[in-house]
Order: C-alpha cells, then sequence, then structure tokens
C-alpha cells in the first residue's frame, strides 16, 4: 500500500512554508491550521505530518497545542516532529495525541537512546528522520540547521539492525523547490533496506511523481508546498487516494 501524507509546517502555531528548510524563506500560509487538516480529512487523507518547526530550533516540541486540536477535531492519524528528545518528550507528544513521532536529531545525536525508543514504543509508533544533502550525504539535524559528519546510509543501517521499520527521507535540496523528489536517491535506499517502509519527502510537483514514487518501491510520499501552491488540487488528490 502507497500512502500520501499531507505535511504542515508550525512556526508560533501558525501554518508556513519554507524553501530547503531555510526559514528566511518563511512564508505564512494559514493561522488556523486545523481548518487545512480538517481539509485533507475531507478527502479521505488518512495521516497527517505534523511539523514542529519551533520545537526543531529549540530542541524541545513547542506546538502541542495545535497537535492537541487536530487530534480533537478530526480523526486523523497524525505523525508528529520536531525538538523530540526525551522520553518526556515522546510521552507528552502521544499524550496530546500523536499516532507516531518522528525523530531525527536526537537519533543523530544519541543513537542508543532513539533505538531504546524504538525498543520501548514499538517500531510501529518510533519513526526515523533521516535528512541529507545528495552531495556529500550527511545527516542534517535541528531543523536541516546544522550538518553532522553522519554518513546517510550508515545511519539508516545502525537502526535497521535494530528493528526500525519507518524511515523518512528527505533530500533538503529538493524541498519546497517544485523541483521533483529525488528518484535515485529513493531507488538506492529500498535496494538497500527492503524490510524498510519508506516515505520520500521534499520535491513533489503533481500526481505523476506520486506514481513515479509508487513503481519505485516506496511506502508512502510526503507533500506540502504543491498543495498549498496550488499545483496539486483536492479534487486531483482525492482521484488518486481512491484509486490506490
Amino acid at each position: 500500500m502507497f500512502e500520501i501524507i499531507p505535511s504542515i509546517w508550525l512556526i508560533n502555531g501558525k501554518c508556513v512554508r519554507l524553501k530547503r528548510g531555510d526559514f528566511a524563506t518563511e512564508e505564512a500560509i494559514s493561522n488556523n491550521p486545523l481548518e487545512i487538516a480538517q481539509e485533507f480529512e475531507s478527502i479521505g487523507i488518512k495521516r497527517l505530518h505534523l511539523v514542529d518547526l519551533d520545537g526543531a530550533r529549540r530542541g524541545e516540541p513547542k506546538n502541542y497545542h495545535i497537535l492537541e486540536a487536530i487530534a480533537g477535531y478530526t480523526n486523523l492519524k497524525i505523525d508528529f516532529t520536531g525538538g523530540i528528545s526525551t522520553d518526556g518528550d515522546v510521552i507528552k507528544c502521544f499524550e496530546f495525541g500523536a499516532k507516531t513521532v518522528t525523530i531525527a536529531s536526537a537519533a543523530a545525536n544519541y543513537p542508543e537512546r532513539f533505538s531504546q525508543f524504538i525498543l520501548s514504543y514499538g517500531r510501529e509508533k518510533i519513526n526515523l528522520a533521516a535528512d541529507t544533502n545528495p552531495e556529500d550525504h550527511k545527516i542534517k539535524i535541528k531543523g536541516w540547521l546544522k550538518k553532522t559528519e553522519i554518513d546517510l546510509y550508515d545511519h539508516i543501517e545502525f537502526f535497521y539492525e535494530r528493528g526500525l521499520k519507518f524511515l523518512k527521507c528527505s533530500d533538503v535540496t529538493r524541498d519546497g523547490v517544485m523541483q521533483g523528489p529525488n528518484f535515485e536517491l529513493y531507488a538506492d535506499l529500498v535496494k538497500k533496506f527492503p524490510n524498510l517502509n519508506i516515505a520520500a519527502s521534499g520535491g513533489v510537483r503533481n500526481i505523476e511523481d506520486f506514481k513515479k514514487l509508487k513503481d519505485i518501491g516506496l511506502g508512502a510520499a510526503v507533500f506540502g508546498r504543491a498543495y498549498y501552491e496550488g499545483m496539486l488540487k483536492l479534487s486531483e488528490l482525492e482521484q488518486f487516494i481512491s484509486k490506490s
């Protein structure tokens, strides 16, 4: 099964969009993230990727109130991300309504702790985000503000051997610039990690991109800017979902 997952990026409780994760390019889309989430739910979307950019920058989640509102007023399965680092953070996310959490920085900084999260909460609930620039395949963290010296493939392999099931991978050079996903990167990941459920993130422009990602063997694709700029219509998304 291939799933399309809309993303809502939050700064100060507002839905925003960025280019290549650059906070200087921030544009406010809406003051009402709940309304946007309800629009997605109305066409048959089942899952939402909710990104707390304030949390990513500060190292601890901040927009719990938005998570709680969307969880309370929709039936969407919310995947929450942004600054989740400790057991307390994980527990709090679940308490406020997240069904899954996606973790990037803490997995890079504290790999044994992240491995323990997989054991403690289950591989269905703990997702890894591995975001990279394909020029060097080094992991980027803290809302892509910080580059590490960790190799993408080594990073994934470490957790793959420890039971990881769900991976979200972004080519940070493609995010928000409408140049298409990095199909070559995702094909390579599917080949190297055949038992991972991999979600592509960054660059999706249209339904054809979804189809190609599905054909490559990915489990999901996360989209955002293409919808907010009108390149993807709700009617198109609804039709694609009904055929998937």
